[in-house]
């Protein structure tokens, strides 16, 4: 993931903090640097008519939603609740008009656009996603959304460099807001609101919850599918299991075998980068936290085939996974988001129909369970997110700039509101193999 810079003050409209309801801005934004953030420094040109167009389509949007949006010429749309505020509307409608949702997403790291509680703004957004679009542009949906690059199929070769693109960004970047688990995943906590300093017992929870799934105990051969920074690698061997767990992040590799030699369990786990579809062997357990997001629609027939191989008769898989709506996903699954260019390249959420279907019409494997808790995702986020602002400065200290923090920002909000609105879901399932019992 590359980083750029905050885009100059001088892009808003002059003045515009003296008009009736114009949008505040508070302290100075750090130069763009275009040679990190191309498009964020100069977005792609778009035609007065499309945005002009694009205003008119925003407007209405706009209008019809419990929010209090503030232009910086004054103009105030929505029925009132969070408030977002406009800085540079031309900016804004030009980079919607010319890049849809990758170019709202993109405003907001240019700083034209801001929220005092961006979680709150972005929430009403997330419960209104299928609204927001008037149905006849709907339908007109391959001539004006963006489509996933070829480059970012999850090809072997493809799901390397995708992963890379995030996972080996720095493990110091993550373990600035992960709690001391390095757990990459939703939480499982007993209530709400969620103490932070309780996470790292959350995270033992929802892992060993997993591990009770799939029946890991002492002798217990375990496949893991993702290794994160190796927690649950080092709670399986803990229970006497031995563990063959699999990334394709060199950096995260790296630093689970650091972990897992500390804690004494390196005879008992093997941390290998290779890819999912070169596992070999068979498994009493195969477990998989999030991983299945990285896949791909294209490959999601190969991926549950390999759960399926990999699984001894009589197994017991163990899957997290993100889940979304099946329609919204069906109208989104070849679309290019600001989730993919910025944040996770090649990724798509399934549904809960398409997991079902894939595993009736491509395996053995039976679902015997699936168990949803997508409000402890919100509150992992959440939690997450109050991390990395309050430690802003030390990520600066590490070489990332203000763009990049706005960017990684927005992610996690963005990520939290899809859940808190119920746009998103997270499911842990079981799925067993039939054949004697171990």
């Amino acid at each position: 993931m590359k980083t750029a810079e905050h885009r100059p003050g001088a892009d808003h409209c002059p003045g515009a903090e003296h008009r009736p309801g114009a949008a505040p801005r508070t302290g100075s934004p750090e130069p763009v640097d275009p040679a990190r953030w191309p498009d964020v420094a100069a977005p792609p040109a778009a035609s007065r008519a499309r945005t002009a167009v694009t205003a008119a389509v925003v407007r209405r949007a706009l209008e019809r939603l419990p929010l209090h949006v503030r232009f910086a010429d004054g103009t105030v749309l929505g029925k009132g609740g969070p408030i977002l505020d406009v800085h540079d509307p031309r900016a804004f409608h030009g980079r919607i008009g010319s890049q849809g949702l990758v170019g709202f997403g993109e405003a907001y790291m240019a700083g034209e656009w801001d929220a005092p509680d961006l979680v709150a703004a972005l929430t009403v957004l997330a419960a209104n996603m299928a609204e927001l679009i008037p149905r006849p542009l709907q339908r007109l949906r391959r001539l004006w959304a963006l489509r996933q690059p070829h480059a970012q199929r999850n090809t072997p070769d493809g799901s390397r460099t995708n992963i890379s693109h995030h996972y080996d960004l720095s493990n110091d970047l993550f373990a600035l807001f992960l709690d001391d688990t390095l757990s990459y995943s939703s939480a499982l906590f007993r209530g709400f609101p969620a103490d932070g300093d309780l996470l790292a017992a959350a995270q033992h929870r929802k892992i060993d919850r997993l591990l009770d799934l799939a029946d890991v105990r002492e002798g217990t051969r375990v496949l893991e599918i993702g290794t994160g920074w190796g927690e649950l690698a080092i709670r399986a061997a803990a229970r006497g299991a031995h563990v063959t767990s699999l990334t394709l992040s060199t950096e995260q590799r790296d630093l689970a075998r650091e972990r897992i030699a500390a804690a004494g369990l390196s005879d008992r786990v093997s941390v290998e980068l290779c890819d999912y579809r070169e596992a070999r062997g068979t498994y009493d357990a195969v477990v998989s936290v999030e991983m299945i997001e990285a896949v791909g629609a294209e490959f999601w027939p190969v991926y549950f085939r390999t759960l399926d191989a990999r699984l001894a008769p009589g197994g017991r898989c163990a899957l997290q996974a993100i889940t979304m709506p099946h329609e919204r996903m069906l109208a989104t699954r070849g679309s290019f988001t600001w989730i993919h260019k910025y944040v996770f390249p090649g990724g798509l959420v399934p549904s809960v129909e398409a997991v079902a279907e894939t595993v009736r019409d491509h395996t053995g494997l039976s679902v015997e369970r699936r168990d949803a808790y997508g409000a402890h995702y919100a509150e992992t986020l959440r939690l997450w997110r109050e991390r990395f602002t309050q430690r802003a400065h030390d990520v600066a200290a590490l070489g990332f700039d203000e763009t990049f923090r706005r960017m990684w920002t927005f992610y996690l909000a963005y990520s939290e509101a899809g859940f808190r609105s119920g746009y998103l879901d997270v499911q842990q399932y079981l799925l067993t193999k039939e054949g004697p019992a171990r």
